[in-house]
């Protein structure tokens, strides 16, 4: 009787103890030296990212902000701060269209980095078999040696599916290439695009968004090469022992046909086949600040139309800056913490700020605990262990330490 008290005495006051060692344990706030009261919740963001997954148009106004233009007609388009990657305004974001040339800007993103643009090379007539039919082309011709930064040119400017698939095979194949373009769009956080060809010539199942294509134009603002490439309004294309010019086809940047060049315009991409219609990346710097707007299939018929429209939502972002709510961000959550690829210009302290802003984590506290149920777990294997080594004792003595059960009777049971 003695040591069967003394037992359960023993596994209490382990119990107790593997029970206080938990208590005991400290918190977080204690871990670091401070009061243990709960901590403050934490600031809810700007913006939530769910306002661009629906389905219209997205903004935030302010008492003083400036209403939206009422004549864009395009099926989707977004307005964003090219330094903090704050969304300003969008209609219909994550909407999945085709881009046309606009998916260069992601093929310059990806092959631009592993091609030297002093390398010469002699086209092949192989490297062009698979320009598709109807395709935009700069005149690169077979037999011709070409400067990777021609063709780069060739891309830009005169949009020419021609330059593309040259430049695709130099940077080790199409299909590579196809790859490529995709990894940098999950990279990106540009999870609405589906690559199928470089050069965004219609193909079945290739699609991006307006919030893409504007994540696009934010990252190839901060390459210098990619800048000076899409805001060149007119260079020389060689042609054996001459050259001729080209002309840019974004009439924002260049004024031809009868659009107006837009003050400040840096360019980036635009874009059109019979399937997807007018598309259009544009940034433009005012005051300090750049903007950039996407703006895919304008209903309005007109070639001029996407180019108008983007001008109008260009206005109203610059109107309305600091005068709005953001409505999502072009930064990804899994790139906030990142640095910046480079600058966007001359300003990118702003966004580079906003990418490395530090992220509170909650594995110490999760660590903690874990550590208090290993100790309470330690407690109880203990106990179990302390009671077992007492029967085997009582086993062996069987003598008055034993405690034996009365032996029941018939109305007991």
């Amino acid at each position: 009787m003695v040591i069967r008290y003394l037992s359960r005495s023993c596994s209490v006051r382990t119990a107790a103890l593997a029970l206080g060692t938990l208590v005991l344990l400290p918190t977080p706030a204690a871990a670091a030296g401070v009061s243990a009261e709960p901590a403050p919740p934490r600031p809810v963001p700007a913006y939530s990212s769910a306002l661009l997954d629906r389905p219209g148009v997205q903004v935030r106004p302010g008492p003083a902000a400036p209403g939206l233009p009422g004549d864009v007609s395009a099926l989707a388009w977004l307005v964003a701060d090219a330094h903090t990657g704050e969304v300003l305004a969008a209609k219909d974001a994550h909407r999945p269209l085709p881009p046309a040339s606009t998916l260069k800007s992601l093929f310059a993103l990806a092959a631009l980095p592993h091609l030297d643009p002093h390398r010469r090379h002699i086209v092949t007539q192989d490297e062009l078999d698979r320009v598709g039919d109807g395709s935009s082309l700069v005149g690169v011709a077979p037999g011709r040696a070409y400067r990777v930064a021609d063709l780069w040119r060739g891309v830009f400017l005169s949009s020419g599916n021609d330059a593309v698939h040259v430049l695709a095979r130099l940077n080790g194949g199409m299909r590579r290439t196809v790859e490529q373009m995709r990894a940098k769009a999950r990279e990106l956080g540009a999870r609405d695009t589906h690559v199928v060809s470089p050069d965004g010539y219609d193909a079945a199942g290739q699609v991006s968004s307006a919030y893409d294509l504007a994540v696009f134009g934010k990252a190839g603002l901060a390459d210098p090469e990619f800048t000076r490439y899409c805001s060149t309004p007119v260079a020389k294309f060689p042609a054996g022992g001459w050259s001729y010019p080209i002309q840019n086809t974004n009439r924002l940047l260049t004024g031809a046909d009868g659009v107006a060049p837009y003050p400040g315009l840096l360019g980036v991409k635009n874009g059109y086949t019979s399937h997807a219609g007018s598309t259009l990346i544009s940034a433009a710097q005012r005051g300090g600040r750049t903007l950039i707007v996407t703006v895919m299939n304008p209903q309005v018929s007109g070639a001029r139309a996407v180019y108008e429209e983007a001008r109008s939502l260009l206005d109203w972002g610059f109107a309305a800056a600091g005068k709005v709510r953001p409505v999502g961000s072009l930064l990804p959550q899994a790139q906030a913490s990142r640095t910046a690829q480079g600058p966007v210009h001359a300003v990118a302290a702003e966004g580079e700020a906003l990418r490395t802003e530090p992220q509170r984590s909650d594995w110490p506290a999760v660590l903690l605990v874990i550590a208090g149920m290993a100790a309470v777990l330690a407690g109880v294997v203990m106990a179990v262990r302390r009671r077992a080594a007492t029967v085997a004792r009582r086993g062996r003595f069987r003598g008055e330490y034993v405690e034996r059960e009365p032996a029941r009777r018939p109305s007991d049971e």
